[in-house]
C-alpha cells in the first residue's frame, strides 16, 4: 500500500470515529434539554409540546448518519441501542 492510500484511510478512519464521538455527543445533548426542560417546566408541559416527537426524528436522523459512516455496522449497535432506550 502506497504512503498516500496509508495517509487517506487514516483519515478515512478518524472521520468515522469523529462522526460516531458526535453522534454520542448529540444523542447525549438531546437528553440532557428533555431533561432540564422537564426539571424546569415539568414533565406535562414537555408531553404538551412537540419536543419529543422531534427529538425522537433527531435521533433517528442521527443514527442513520451514523450507520452510514461507520466501518462495521456493530460500531453503531451500542448507541442505537442507548437512544432507543431513551425514547421508551
Amino acid at each position: 500500500m502506497s504512503e498516500q492510500t496509508s495517509i487517506l484511510l487514516y483519515i478515512k478512519n478518524m472521520l468515522a470515529d469523529l462522526i460516531y464521538i458526535n453522534g454520542i455527543i448529540a444523542t447525549e445533548l438531546i437528553k440532557v434539554t428533555e431533561n432540564t426542560a422537564t426539571i424546569r417546566r415539568g414533565e406535562e408541559f414537555l408531553n404538551k409540546t412537540s419536543c419529543l416527537s422531534e427529538h425522537q426524528e433527531l435521533n433517528h436522523k442521527i443514527i442513520e448518519i451514523l450507520k452510514k459512516y461507520q466501518r462495521k455496522p456493530e460500531d453503531t449497535d451500542v448507541l442505537e441501542k442507548h437512544v432507543m432506550n431513551h425514547l421508551k
